[in-house]
């Protein structure tokens, strides 16, 4: 990448996302809690969340004494509470395996739990300024581009980003660029400019160095397995129940091996699905007519969800089923409550 491209891209960077506050409040600690924070949310979400969270827990101590109850409260909004529940494990080992102090050698990082390859990088090269790739989704699509690397998208190529930039062959200049400016702004570009599906070519600042752009390869880099590319997604139906006392809501918290784990859920049974094998809920065993009632989509993993919400009283619901699965009413009046999306959503027919 030539170095006046560089220059426009951090610019544009600097300019437009300087006062995010996990960049104008630099520290190893803030960047460990940005990092996670961001994994599977967007920057508009984690933007109302940061600063709040870093007043109740300032450091990794106070994060460490902390309960996991507390922390899951301090992280509604977020979603994906097993995020929540790793950072705490983090602060933990950080405290007891390093005195309270994040160390910078990857193997320490990676010591500490749910600090995996990406996180690890992060804290080294935008928490401390140091030469590192924190190579996510955005950074392998980005770079892959950039640098025009024809290889299949996943392990193989996430491993060739990295031997190609350990020998020199990508960003060669980092040290003198800044590690912390150029990772920051390549995550701009991905997020911004340079998307999976859409990706803006005239408005994006590294055009002119972009092998994917000159040689029209920008819609075919990544490469896709062609496998991923055919797999199969299921049709899945499912009954949301809302059975409701005042101002209060029937849920259950998620298991470990289920989906978003740690959030709440209304009860939920399976109508109709494909996948025969599929054990997230359990399935209707009484037969109820769905064609009048009120219906939204939603999407995880290979499934295509159809939603159809109920209102049931806690008798209607007692009849419905015998299966105990520890239930209990959770109030739903605060916007930031921990129920799983599928869950808000049917909220909207309350």
């Amino acid at each position: 990448m030539k170095q006046d491209s560089i220059k426009k891209l951090i610019t544009w960077s600097e300019g437009t996302y300087s006062d995010l506050p996990w960049r104008k409040k630099r520290s190893l600690y803030g960047t460990l809690v940005s990092e996670i924070m961001l994994q599977q949310t967007t920057v508009s979400t984690v933007l109302s969340h940061f600063d709040r969270f870093l007043k109740q827990f300032p450091n990794t101590k106070e994060l460490a004494k902390s309960t996991e109850e507390e922390v899951c409260i301090a992280w509604k909004g977020l979603g994906y509470y097993r995020r929540a529940r790793n950072l705490r494990k983090a602060a933990i080992d950080i405290e007891e395996l390093y005195k309270g102090k994040i160390p910078l050698e990857l193997d320490k990082l990676k010591a500490i739990s749910g600090v995996g390859d990406y996180t690890a990088n992060a804290i080294r090269a935008i928490g401390a300024d140091e030469v590192s790739l924190a190579i996510d989704a955005n950074l392998e699509r980005v770079l892959a581009r950039i640098y025009g690397i024809e290889v299949e998208k996943g392990p193989k190529l996430l491993k060739a980003i990295a031997q190609k930039f350990n020998d020199g062959m990508i960003l060669p200049n980092m040290e003198k660029i800044g590690p912390r400016k150029i990772n920051e702004a390549l995550m701009d570009l991905g997020r911004i400019y340079c998307q999976a599906r859409k990706a803006n070519c005239t408005l994006c600042p590294v055009s002119a160095s972009c092998v994917s752009f000159k040689e029209n390869k920008v819609d075919t880099i990544p490469v896709m397995n062609e496998e991923k590319k055919k797999e199969k997604f299921f049709e899945l139906k499912l009954l949301r129940v809302i059975v409701q006392k005042r101002d209060k809501v029937l849920g259950y918290v998620k298991s470990e091996k289920e989906w978003l784990s740690g959030q709440v859920e209304i009860p939920t049974f399976i109508i109709e699905s494909e996948d025969v094998s599929l054990k997230q809920y359990p399935k209707l065993s009484k037969k109820i007519d769905v064609d009048n009632l009120k219906k939204y989509k939603t999407s995880i993993t290979k499934y295509k969800i159809s939603n159809y919400v109920i209102h049931l009283s806690e008798n209607e619901f007692t009849a419905l089923t015998k299966k105990e699965k520890g239930f209990s009413f959770y109030p739903i009046e605060n916007k930031e409550s921990n129920f799983t999306t599928a869950s808000h959503k049917a909220f909207k027919f309350l």
